[in-house]
């Protein structure tokens, strides 16, 4: 068992909020304009950091190419069937500069909003994208160096991935932003993380963002480690690049930042297996897909697997159900999975992240080119169950405590059913203990589950069920060595408070 401090994490669209609380206030809101009220709401459900995403100007040229992209078009009409030009407002993620955008109050408006969620102890995290710009960026001009360069017959032969880009009055063809697997993104330029000189100047924008905020979430991070970035690009990052290099961007930019401010906490979007080895190239957190795909597609067992990963691993994973990238939860899973899901996800060891919209249980997913999205309905069962939820987690029993898996005992011989059960211990330095117990199944399932606490010998123990508010009296000799008997329902979870009675 090892202690922890599990950080909670909450993610705005921030265009897309500001348009709604525009539209409310019949006028156009800021920055300024974001009531208390939403922060005392998330620091009262015990969060730490709010993601206010896509705070950052977005080039026209971006705009553009999202309101003109045929392929694009029909993923907007399924979230928006009444969708107009104005709804499009280009991605958050195709930068032109870390300016905040002008229409939400400049840098000024978000440095007070800062400050006004330190009033609820709440930190800022914010966007940061490495690994390409906007093709209108002041870069292209000035330093189209710092961009993958291609040929005539690079663009002849992949127009997918190249465009034809004036600079400085003459065509230079330049590479768009994209990763291994996939055409690229039309919206973006691809910089060359292979360039020292550019590398410099890139930590300086690292280095401007940490100054405005406390923790920033960075983009496809995997995709400009060197050995990503040389397979997707093999030689091209040399062709006119007269200061060529392989250094690793991470480690020099993770560093400056922590001898700044210790702090300072470093988020990776991360996919293919990479994120052990962000997680050394100084990340404090990376996402774990792994988790998500395992409660989505697969069973109990692979899930149990998959939390006995090594605890120095485990406690730098990011914990999410859904998120922009990802369609809404209450669309992939059914209410019951959902609930067992949940539990499952944020009793684990790391980073909690939720998203805008999840606790209400929507099921639109809304494209971040976009500035609106559908009006749903929420729902007040899977609402309930949330709040429930953040309740009991949000206390330091359970948000600063010890993990440790625990694995189920078959109740007879010919009932099997316990493989179904995920179950986990947290403990802190107290005393206090929480249990955590969820038939991830579509079967009612049975089993002994052992708890190793050795303070439970000869006393007779309270289980409390945080979930439901159930009382269970129980010999505590039994519960360390038979175990807790359990029959549980298809997807029915419980979570227990132990005490001594």
């Amino acid at each position: 068992m090892n202690n922890e401090l599990r950080p909670f994490l909450y993610e705005i669209n921030t265009r897309v909020y500001l348009n709604e609380l525009s539209k409310n206030l019949k006028k156009q809101a800021t920055l300024s304009d974001i009531p208390d009220s939403l922060f005392l709401n998330l620091a009262n459900k015990g969060f730490d950091y709010i993601w206010f995403l896509g705070i950052w100007q977005i080039g026209k040229v971006g705009q553009v190419v999202s309101q003109s992209t045929k392929e694009w078009q029909l993923s907007f009409r399924k979230c928006l069937s009444d969708l107009n030009e104005k709804d499009i407002t280009g991605s958050p993620f195709a930068i032109q500069a870390y300016n905040v955008d002008s229409l939400f109050g400049g840098d000024l408006e978000l440095a007070k909003l800062r400050i006004r969620m330190q009033k609820f102890n709440l930190k800022l995290c914010l966007d940061f994208v490495p690994n390409h710009t906007a093709i209108d960026h002041p870069w292209v001009n000035s330093h189209p160096d710092f961009y993958i360069q291609g040929s005539e017959q690079d663009l002849l032969d992949q127009p997918q991935n190249f465009t034809k880009v004036n600079t400085n009055g003459e065509s230079l063809i330049l590479a768009y932003g994209r990763d291994p697997y996939f055409s690229g993104w039309p919206d973006t330029i691809q910089l060359n993380y292979f360039n020292a000189n550019f590398q410099n100047e890139m930590l300086q924008v690292v280095k401007k963002i940490s100054s405005q905020c406390d923790a920033v979430r960075c983009d496809m991070a995997m995709l400009v480690l060197p050995d990503v970035f040389k397979k997707t690009w093999g030689d091209r990052p040399r062709f006119q690049n007269p200061s060529f290099s392989v250094i690793p961007f991470w480690p020099v930019a993770t560093k400056a930042i922590k001898a700044q401010n210790d702090k300072f906490i470093f988020i990776a979007e991360a996919y293919w297996d990479l994120e052990w080895q962000l997680q050394h190239q100084g990340f404090d957190f990376t996402y774990d897909k792994r988790l998500y795909d395992r409660l989505a597609h697969e069973n109990s067992e692979s899930v149990n697997s998959h939390l006995q990963a090594d605890w120095d691993y485990s406690r730098k994973l990011v914990r999410f159900l859904e998120n922009h990238d990802e369609e809404r939860a209450s669309d992939v899973f059914f209410m019951e999975k959902q609930r067992a899901a949940a539990l499952i996800t944020f009793f684990s060891p790391g980073l909690m992240f939720y998203h805008e919209g999840e606790f209400e249980g929507w099921k639109k997913h809304a494209s971040v080119h976009l500035n609106r999205r559908p009006v749903e309905k929420t729902n007040t069962d899977l609402f309930e169950f949330y709040q429930n939820l953040l309740e009991a987690l949000k206390k330091p029993a359970i948000k600063t405590s010890s993990y440790q898996l625990l694995f189920a005992n078959h109740c007879h011989a010919n009932n099997h059913s316990s493989k179904s059960f995920v179950c986990a211990l947290r403990t802190n330095d107290s005393g206090q203990a929480n249990l955590a117990i969820v038939n991830y199944s579509s079967n009612p399932a049975q089993c002994f589950l052992p708890i190793p606490l050795t303070n439970l010998k000869s006393k007779i123990c309270v289980l409390t069920d945080m979930m439901s508010a159930q009382t269970y009296e129980r010999d505590g000799d039994k519960l360390i060595g038979e175990g807790l008997f359990l029959d549980v329902p298809a997807w029915g979870y419980h979570l227990f408070e132990i005490t001594l009675k």
